[in-house]
């Protein structure tokens, strides 16, 4: 290919979905993600949640998932550029995986607001049927 011709388009989305697949398929944090948000989803199903509800656990989906894959591709880059242990190395790697950690603690906590209340009600409709 020519430098500065593009991909088609269609190839361009093939190597996007080529790169989400290998993040499930190697790496295990992303496979703990995805099992995430189809627990997520079951639940959100199960309890009826509101549309302004699901465009949140939506979002919160999109935001792990992306970071881990970034976090992915970061790890990978400095394992290309050296295998010794560097601490600007060390630097890249470590916060790329903070930033996955705080995003994924903050996308609990805001989980734990959605569905705490609807948690609570089955308990309390549990409770009048008994």
């Amino acid at each position: 290919m020519k430098k500065g011709k593009k991909n088609p388009l269609g190839k361009s989305f093939g190597y996007a979905f080529e790169g989400i697949w290998t993040g499930i398929r190697k790496e295990r944090n992303m496979r703990i993600h995805c099992l995430a948000v189809i627990l997520v989803t079951a639940a959100g199903t199960f309890f009826g949640l509101t549309a302004a509800e699901w465009c949140i656990c939506l979002l919160l989906f999109g935001m792990v998932i992306s970071l881990e894959l970034v976090n992915t591709a970061v790890e990978a880059v400095v394992d290309l550029v050296t295998e010794e242990r560097k601490p600007l190395a060390k630097i890249a790697k470590d916060t790329a995986a903070g930033a996955v950690l705080f995003t994924a603690v903050m996308a609990v906590i805001i989980g734990c607001i959605i569905f705490i209340p609807h948690l609570l009600e089955l308990a309390d409709w549990i409770r009048n049927k008994i």
